[in-house]
């Protein structure tokens, strides 16, 4: 997938995240079929909760915050 297309995705933390280098697992949903990529976060999210993409490292690698963002964050 073309690097910025995955920039503005909404998907599913699988693994958890733990935060700053510590990756987890998200699933995006794309043309209807499941993708996978490790995913890194600022701060930990929990398994389950949405995240939007805001980088594409390549590689299947990307960068993600909790979505919606909330209140005060």
């Amino acid at each position: 997938m073309a690097s910025q297309a995955l920039v503005g995705k909404v998907g599913t933390v699988i693994t958890a995240i733990r935060g700053g280098e510590r990756a987890g697992e998200v699933r995006l949903m794309l043309g209807g079929m499941a993708h996978y990529y490790l995913a890194y976060a600022a701060t930990a999210i929990a398994a389950g909760a949405q995240i939007l993409v805001i980088n594409n490292r390549g590689a299947r690698q990307i960068d993600v915050e909790p979505w919606p963002v909330e209140e005060g964050s």
